[in-house]
């Protein structure tokens, strides 16, 4: 074939969703042909993971994992990050962080390389400008497919990379958010996207988060220690189609998978 298949995974949302995705990504890698997956896993511990939950996610399936915002939420995955190169936190964090932000992986198709950003429209810090950042790495080096997760809030600024990335890599997608657009496609010059890839985890929540205490949060009650949604799970991502002499897309389906 011409083609291979990418299966890309958003948020994974506590220890329910570690779970389901021991539970269901072989099958789902199988049923979708996919060469290639990515997990993003920053919220397994709810805020940021620990290398249990890390080593978790690889043993079902993933073959990298992308972090976000919450990549140094728990200290015990300080020295992980280091030791590890298949775990990627935003590679527009400062040049001293611990870990690395992006790599060039083995798949059956060839070399893959993956990029962690994250975007710095409403979240509350200052990470160096991604859109300077990302033409540094596409310029040290060449790889015949290159994969972008992009942690974001603002759908503007995810939205607004894509396009600034469009024709010079295979896929971007974005995450943080956790709640799957309706927006998956290939671009005018052949990159796929979507806006975000959803989440893996309790369905019945308000983002992973249990649905009476984000009520209360946003009631304006004090904050309490996150406490994940428990009943049905969900797991959701995209699968990227690329074609092996381009590089570029050539088709993006969205996909949603329920307990």
């Amino acid at each position: 074939m011409n083609t291979f298949n990418i299966l890309a995974i958003g948020d994974v949302c506590g220890a329910s969703g570690v779970d389901f995705l021991s539970a269901r990504l072989r099958g789902l890698q199988r049923s979708v042909d996919a060469c290639f997956t990515v997990v993003n896993g920053e919220n397994a511990q709810g805020r940021g993971l620990l290398p249990s939950d890390a080593e978790a996610i690889f043993n079902a399936g993933a073959d990298v994992i992308t972090l976000g915002n919450h990549a140094y939420s728990k200290r015990e995955i300080f020295n992980y990050l280091d030791d590890n190169g298949y775990i990627l936190r935003p590679a527009n964090y400062a040049g001293n962080a611990p870990g690395r932000g992006f790599g060039l992986f083995d798949s059956p198709a060839g070399k893959i390389r993956v990029i962690a950003l994250i975007g710095r429209k409403s979240l509350d810090y200052a990470p160096e400008n991604p859109f300077n950042v990302i033409d540094r790495i596409l310029a040290s080096e060449n790889a015949p497919y290159t994969l972008v997760d992009f942690h974001a809030e603002a759908t503007a600024e995810k939205q607004a990379m894509a396009y600034y990335l469009d024709g010079r890599v295979s896929a971007v997608w974005g995450t943080h958010t956790h709640v799957q657009t309706s927006d998956a496609r290939v671009l005018p010059k052949g990159t796929g996207v979507i806006t975000d890839l959803g989440m893996t985890g309790p369905a019945e929540s308000v983002i992973g988060m249990d649905i009476e205490q984000s009520i209360s949060m946003f009631k304006g009650f004090p904050k309490d220690h996150y406490r994940s949604a428990g009943g049905r799970q969900t797991l959701q991502g995209s699968v990227f189609t690329i074609n092996r002499e381009t590089g570029l897309c050539e088709k993006v389906t969205a996909l949603r998978l329920d307990s």
